[in-house]
């Protein structure tokens, strides 16, 4: 199959998602389009079945925000008629399923038909999309969508309480590349984040206020009173001077080091004892999934998806939001018992393997294959 995958080109997880599956259906012999503003920043390697098409928004002072989906539309018109896309795969509701749709429409009128595949993933329909100002395009954009997919349960039911709608929606839930997580580091390279007696907990985001990261310190700062510790920060966003501030009041800015945006993320979980994710909200928990992945259990909160993934005395602890005490107890448990947490680092493990990659992309193949046909009957 031609295939147009339509994505935000970012570190967020809807962007590193399209952009892992799309190179995957590479692999797998589909001929790939990503048409978006920006190269993906997981996309590093473009081949004869990778093709990068750059999105521009012409500069006009008539203009007080530029019409980005009027050139996304117009440039998914101009693709499709090059390359003989097949199908278009949108990720977010708002604007790309807006953009696909008109883009589809305006094909019509010249006899080509391109099916549209809508992939919610969390704040499309949780926070944007449920705004009054944004709410009927979001209810329009799934309706037309030819097929839905979430990336949870929890989104679903979400999306079907917040919105009017008459589609079906399909759980296809985010997935990794396990082949990526058998690490060859050694015991030496750990020796640079912390000392032997330490344990290392670790925290990854985009550093929004959903995200909580104010408790992620928190916690870490009751852990830290019972046992020698270590807080690797990793990400930037606009709360990153304020938990500055929190561990230079809590006297711990010493114990805690902030990454930034790096590309180590695979070395730093590799030698994690615990990953926390407090978070307010998350449609799915990809970070939580990486963590599991490297065999790190989870201390998280019990909002959305979380708990589709992060197994309740399994592969971690569920709490919920905002429940400081409850965390650190649980955190506690884990850390002060070697053995115990051995068995949790090993469950964390087992529990990510239903999210590999492999068993994953081909529900999507079902799904584009599907409508494919269902599109041809009509």
């Amino acid at each position: 199959m031609k295939i147009g995958i339509v994505c935000y080109p970012t570190f967020g997880g809807s962007g590193v998602v399209a952009t892992e599956l799309g190179l995957e259906l590479s692999k797998r012999g589909h001929e790939i389009h990503f048409i978006t503003y920006n190269q993906p920043v997981r996309l590093e390697l473009l081949s004869n079945h990778v093709h990068y098409h750059e999105v521009n928004v012409p500069e006009y002072p008539l203009f007080h925000y530029q019409p980005y989906e009027l050139a996304l539309s117009s440039k998914l018109v101009d693709m499709v008629k090059l390359h003989g896309i097949e199908i278009l795969h949108v990720h977010y509701a708002i604007p790309h399923a807006y953009a696909a749709y008109m883009a589809k429409k305006i094909l019509q009128e010249d006899g080509i038909y391109v099916p549209i595949v809508t992939t919610l993933h969390g704040t499309d329909i949780t926070l944007v999309g449920s705004h009054p100002f944004y709410k009927p395009a979001v209810t329009f954009s799934i309706n037309k969508s030819d097929a839905v997919t979430a990336v949870s349960k929890s989104l679903k039911e979400d999306t079907l309480r917040l919105f009017d709608i008459k589609n079906d929606i399909h759980v296809v839930p985010n997935f990794i590349d396990l082949d990526k997580y058998n690490h060859g580091f050694t015991d030496c390279q750990r020796a640079m984040m912390a000392n032997d007696d330490e344990k290392i907990i670790t925290h990854i985001s985009n550093f929004r206020e959903v995200k909580r990261v104010q408790d992620v310190v928190s916690v870490f700062y009751n852990i830290q009173s019972a046992m020698p510790a270590k807080l690797m920060l990793v990400g930037e966003g606009p709360e990153r001077e304020r938990i500055e501030c929190q561990c230079k009041e809590l006297g711990i800015l010493d114990k805690v080091v902030f990454f930034g945006k790096s590309n180590e993320i695979d070395k730093i979980l590799c030698f994690s004892d615990l990953f926390l994710l407090p978070s307010e909200t998350e449609s799915f928990g990809l970070a939580a999934l990486e963590a599991m992945a490297s065999g790190v259990p989870v201390i998280s909160s019990n909002t959305g998806g979380i708990p589709e993934v992060n197994i309740q005395g399994v592969s971690g602890f569920l709490s919920a939001v905002g429940d400081i005490d409850d965390m650190t107890k649980n955190a506690l448990h884990i850390l002060s018992n070697q053995s115990v947490l051995e068995t949790f680092k090993q469950n964390a493990k087992q529990a990510s393997l239903k999210f590999d990659l492999h068993s994953i992309v081909p529900q999507y193949e079902t799904i584009y294959a599907d409508t494919l046909t269902k599109c041809l009957v009509l």
